[in-house]
């Protein structure tokens, strides 16, 4: 038996080709990524050393998720980039800062998509030198915010020469890892396992035994190597036999801990030392182990078992083993290690560890410990390390001695849990609390978190607006303004899922503003009077509320500003809400903040005319949604399809997101409305739109109505089309803006036929910038003088609104408007196809940057790309374009 040389890979072709063809791929400068995934013991280490050879000319990096290192954030993504750290002073200062944080070098709170394309930007400026290969071991123990980043990083290397490998035990696969490409790994074939068993066991073997072993292992390359060598030749021959039952990882767990019994008593503890400190700190663990008296001599046995080799790292031969090592301790053994690895542990430049080797020790509940867990917490959290932080103060929660202490270490720890997705754990964590003693507040902030638990949980039920009631009422008289913040988070929370009639009867019982009122109050009470008593009695509270766009209420609840902009037909503050939300969400550099005010931007790009810059704000938000796994945003797509009036892609896109449910299918039918009406298929408009306003959803129903006025009254239906205007009325008259007076005297000339309404119209929108809505009035005014046959004033009014849409590509109207010049007996100039239609969305984004000036660094950072990712567009749109400079495409106008 040879028990001290690697066996060789048998029955690994398939998965040799694969990770040969990824390093051949990154080698000619097209990076990929493949996600190993297997159960113990399949052969996952032995692929990863295998592709590591493979890689020649290549920089290896190494990271490994270690179970014990999961509370800790960017451990993992540390110890991949520690090689080419020399590179942090050439990236762009925010990304150097991100880094800097998150590996403890500066202080701040970072998202973890901007330290992921930091880190791209770090290894595409070491690639100067060398390809590079990313190998990442154990991803199932990676700690959340290593995951993410790396995620982010897997899937933006397409245009670079890197390569990034994961293996990852199944089942166990992080939820972010679980989109990227993958290769399965399989147990080996009965004559492959033949194979490596007659390799491995070179003494006569009987027939029967060797076919039990075989019929064990399952093809389990560990197991084939690992239970014979703990059973020896002795144990084979009188018949090895496991039960059936067992799982393969648990026989060779097994295994393990038979070799773990043949050692000395000493040598078993340092394995127990070297399983509990997941750094693999050689220093470290001889500190350790000179703190509780072992002889280092200890390590030679430990060393001769093959368990466990001690060089500039300590690595155990296989994860499986190190859990053998530490489960076979008893739990006195364990704290014994744990209180000499905190002994051991520098306080300053590890404190996070040493509170976790602490809390490790700790026999009972110690409140020295709880709160050296809960400064942890606070330390991570700043980091952006929620995940760790909820571990710590789940723990510190369970170590607490002061009951009040506990309450607040736990609802915080639930708050973490919940932060992080973990929805069951924090649900637990809150039936303990209920079951203490928490005070009003206390049990206050319990519902609140039941409420929050129950939208994440279940979108669209009624529980979630009920907790948060509850908190409301149980925060009446203590905390007013805080009881009035929780009315208005159960309001929006039923704008969103329903319900909020309802939730409004129960928001006028809330306590009067406190003096002198914030815009939360005045927000609440304008809301609860919208809801109760209509757009008359609200908007004298709401309009100058959200024409405040820089408060603090609307940087707390974005999308609730926007839709009563929308909903008060606000141009100047629904623009003004999304270009701040844009800006709050680029200065924070967060992720979910960022994408909702690209979405916003873009709807109100559209509206304004401006469909390049809309197709840029598209491209943005569905770049970050693609490099963090996140669905896009996709109603502003929707809508600027509907307005370019291109009947097939647009009927495409509606199709293709219609399934994604009934709120959903609500923009879709309020997209499908624009788009017919613009190509004048008024019947197929009249049902679109009366869909779009018969839920009555928050914005969406307010910009349906002038559709359903234009579409009824093109259909006959005149009573329809007078109840929409009087709705829509209600909304505009009430705000008193431009841009909904102009709609509304539009839609009403509609219906009355009266020159005087259109005259209205085009005086309220000409002094608009909501361009579409302007040139339509224009088109509408046009056609009516048509038909009065005033074909001289028709031209003139036609030819303005052609023109108009014309330039800002609205295909439909601008051919409603051709053909009604036509008909007044003038032709149109034809309409030539802009450059910008031959490229992609992504394309015109960076066309529109590079053609502003920005340099192929800075297009990369805008959009979470590798500078070659943007240079290989680049490429793409010249040669679409004819182009050959960045000077030529700076003269297009339509890119400009």
């Amino acid at each position: 038996m040879r028990s001290d040389a690697p066996s060789p890979l048998v029955g690994r072709a398939r998965e040799i080709r694969r990770l040969g063809a990824l390093v051949d791929e990154a080698r000619q400068g097209r990076g990929g990524v493949l996600v190993v995934r297997g159960e113990p013991g399949i052969g996952k280490s032995a692929l990863l050393a295998h592709v590591r050879e493979a890689a020649s000319g290549f920089r290896v990096t190494n990271a490994s998720g270690a179970q014990f290192e999961m509370e800790l954030p960017f451990a993992a993504l540390h110890h991949l980039c520690a090689p080419v750290l020399g590179h942090l002073p050439a990236l762009p200062a925010r990304h150097r800062k991100a880094l800097e944080i998150a590996f403890g070098l500066d202080t701040g709170t970072p998202d973890p998509f901007l330290i992921g394309i930091a880190t791209l930007g770090l290894l595409a400026e070491s690639l100067q030198e060398l390809p590079l290969l990313c190998v990442v071991d154990d991803a199932q123990w990676l700690d959340g915010a290593s995951a993410a980043a790396l995620a982010f990083l897997a899937r933006r290397v397409a245009a670079e020469r890197v390569a990034v490998v994961f293996a990852v035990r199944e089942p166990g696969t992080p939820p972010e890892l679980a989109g990227l490409p993958g290769l399965t790994v399989e147990g080996l074939s009965e004559p492959e396992a033949r194979a490596l068993l007659a390799a491995e066991v070179r003494a006569p073997l009987d027939e029967r035994v060797r076919d039990r072993i075989l019929g064990e292992a399952r093809g389990n390359p560990l197991a084939l190597l690992e239970l014979p060598r703990s059973a020896g030749l002795t144990g084979m021959a009188g018949g090895f036999a496991l039960p059936d039952a067992v799982p393969v990882s648990s026989r060779i767990e097994e295994s393990f801990q038979a070799r773990l019994e043949r050692l000395p008593e000493a040598a078993r503890q340092l394995l127990v030392l070297a399983a509990a400190e997941p750094v693999g700190d050689p220093a470290l663990l001889w500190r350790a182990t000179e703190l509780i008296g072992l002889d280092r001599t200890s390590a030679g046995y430990a060393e001769s078992s093959g368990l466990v080799e001690f060089g500039t790292r300590v690595r155990f031969c296989h994860p499986l083993a190190r859990s053998a090592a530490y489960r076979a301790a008893s739990l006195d053994e364990r704290r014994q290690a744990h209180h000499a690895l905190a002994a051991a542990t520098d306080p300053v430049a590890d404190p996070d560890r040493l509170a976790w080797h602490h809390a490790q020790a700790s026999a009972g509940p110690d409140e020295d410990v709880a709160a050296e867990l809960e400064q942890s917490a606070t330390r991570a959290q700043r980091r952006g390390g929620v995940a760790a932080a909820s571990a710590f103060l789940e723990r510190s929660a369970a170590l607490s001695l002061h009951p009040d202490r506990r309450v607040e270490r736990t609802l915080a720890a639930a708050e973490a849990k919940l932060a992080v997705g973990a929805f069951d754990v924090a649900a637990e964590l809150l039936t303990a609390v209920d079951g203490g003693s928490p005070d009003q507040r206390q049990r206050a902030r319990l519902d609140l978190l039941r409420g929050r638990i129950s939208f994440v949980r279940y979108r669209g039920g009624e529980g979630a607006p009920t907790h948060i009631l509850r908190a409301a009422d149980r925060l009446a008289g203590s905390d007013p303004r805080w009881s009035r913040a929780c009315y208005l988070d159960a309001l929006e929370m039923g704008i969103l899922i329903g319900g909020v009639a309802a939730i409004a009867d129960s928001a006028r019982t809330a306590p009067p503003a406190p003096q002198p009122p914030s815009t939360a109050d005045a927000a609440l009470d304008g809301l609860v009077r919208l809801i109760t008593e209509g757009h008359q009695s609200a908007a004298p509270v709401l309009g100058p509320l959200i024409a405040e766009i820089d408060d603090e209420v609307w940087a707390q609840r974005p999308s609730l500003g926007f839709l009563l902009s929308t909903e008060l037909w606000d141009f100047d503050a629904l623009a003004g809400i999304a270009h701040r939300t844009v800006e709050r969400g680029r200065e924070s550099g967060s992720f979910h903040l960022l994408p909702i005010g690209l979405a916003m931007q873009a709807t109100v790009s559209v509206q304004a005319g401006a469909f390049g810059a809309a197709m840029e704000m598209i491209s943005e938000e569905e770049s970050i949604a693609e490099a963090t796994g996140a669905a896009p945003l996709v109603y502003p797509r929707l809508y600027l399809a509907a307005a370019m009036g291109r009947r097939q892609e647009a009927t495409t896109l509606f199709e293709s997101v219609r399934a994604a449910g009934q709120r959903m299918s609500l923009s879709v039918y309020l997209a499908e409305a624009v788009l017919y009406n613009g190509l004048a298929d008024y019947p197929a408009a009249l049902r679109a739109a009366r869909q779009a306003v018969a839920h009555d959803d928050l914005g969406v129903s307010g910009l349906a109505l002038p559709e359903l006025v234009e579409a009824a009254v093109r259909c006959g239906e005149h009573d329809l089309a007078a109840a929409a205007l009087k709705s829509l009325a209600e909304r505009t008259r009430a705000s008193g803006a431009a841009w909904g007076l102009g709609v509304e005297a539009y839609a009403r000339a509609l219906v009355t036929d009266d020159e005087d309404d259109h005259r209205e119209a085009v005086e309220h929108l000409d002094g608009c910038t909501a361009v579409v809505y302007r040139a339509r009035a224009h088109l509408l005014y046009g056609e009516w003088m048509r038909r009065q046959g005033r074909r001289r004033d028709a031209r003139e009014r036609l030819r303005h609104a052609y023109d108009l849409l014309t330039d800002i590509g609205a295909e439909a109207f601008a051919d409603r408007a051709a053909g009604e010049l036509r008909a007044t007996g003038e032709h149109t100039r034809s309409r030539t196809s802009p450059a910008s239609d031959q490229l992609t969305l992504q394309e015109v984004h960076i066309a529109r940057l590079v053609a502003d000036g920005a340099t192929s660094k800075e297009v990369a950072a805008r959009l979470f790309l590798s500078p070659r990712t943007v240079d290989a567009h680049l490429r793409n749109i010249f040669r679409k374009l004819g182009l050959t400079s960045r000077r030529q495409l700076r003269d297009l106008p339509e890119i400009r």
